[in-house]
């Protein structure tokens, strides 16, 4: 099994910036794409930002040259480096890991974190 554990997340006010951390943790022998999502409620979830193993990334427009998506292979870990932050930028993020092999199988799945709060109010 696989958990992905997001961290990082608080209150900020508008034009401050926070980071957040998703550490993947299981018998993982790879992952190809890791992502930020958010979504407030009753709204659909939306994308933030990916990163593939081999480093490319891929932002929504909304947060392009804002955030900062990068990741440690070796440490399963993910980062977003929010800058700029807008009060529209609230929301719960969320940590995906697609494409996940885990030792010992030949099959990949998709997983999320249980997300983490960020507001952005002054």
């Amino acid at each position: 099994q696989v958990q992905l554990v997001e961290s990082g997340g608080g209150k900020v006010q508008p034009g401050g910036s926070l980071g957040l951390s998703c550490v993947a943790s299981g018998r993982i022998f790879t992952i190809y794409t890791m992502g930020w999502y958010r979504q407030n409620p009753g709204k659909e979830r939306e994308l933030v930002a990916t990163i593939t193993s081999d480093g490319i990334t891929n932002y929504a427009d909304s947060v392009k040259g804002r955030f900062t998506i990068s990741r440690h292979n070796a440490k399963n870990t993910m980062y977003l480096q929010m800058n700029g932050l807008k009060p529209e930028d609230t929301a719960v993020y969320y940590c995906n890991a697609d494409g996940v092999i885990t030792i010992g199988t030949l099959t990949s799945a998709d997983y999320w974190g249980q997300g983490t709060q960020v507001t952005v109010s002054s």
